[in-house]
């Protein structure tokens, strides 16, 4: 399946996921990536166009990558309103970063929701591990 973007979407998407990355853990210490981070990092690498997204476990990894990233961006704007004013440019400019974020993420669980009634669908059964991975969708 497709998931269409359009500029504005995916450069605001970019903008969020990079400064997610860019985010320093709370503590000195090394650990092992979360699924979380390395989910907005794969999504990064695939921010160059339409996005497609060939079975259910492909949908809910940047699914969870977009989740993070509107949880970002709504952080970020909540900073900029407070710091300067609702009208501040860069409060403004904060605002629509998230909004498209989030008009993506709607998309994107709209599509888990119609991959999942298809397979349902499909097989007879509520996707299972199994078909989660391994029922692909055409684009």
């Amino acid at each position: 399946m497709i998931l269409t973007c359009n500029y504005e979407e995916l450069t605001a998407v970019r903008f969020g996921a990079r400064a997610f990355l860019e985010e320093q853990p709370s503590s000195g210490r090394i650990a092992a990536p979360s699924a979380t981070r390395v989910a907005v990092e794969a999504l990064v690498d695939r921010l160059r166009g339409d996005l497609s997204l060939s079975t259910l476990a492909d949908q809910a990894e940047v699914e969870t990558a977009l989740r993070a990233v509107v949880k970002h961006l709504r952080a970020e704007m909540y900073l900029r309103v407070l710091a300067t004013h609702p009208a501040a440019e860069v409060s403004v400019a904060a605002y629509f970063d998230f909004a498209h974020a989030l008009s993506v993420l709607g998309r994107v669980e709209e599509i888990g929701e119609e991959m999942s009634a298809l397979i349902e669908v499909m097989t007879g059964a509520s996707p299972d591990e199994e078909t989660v991975r391994s029922f692909v969708f055409p684009d």
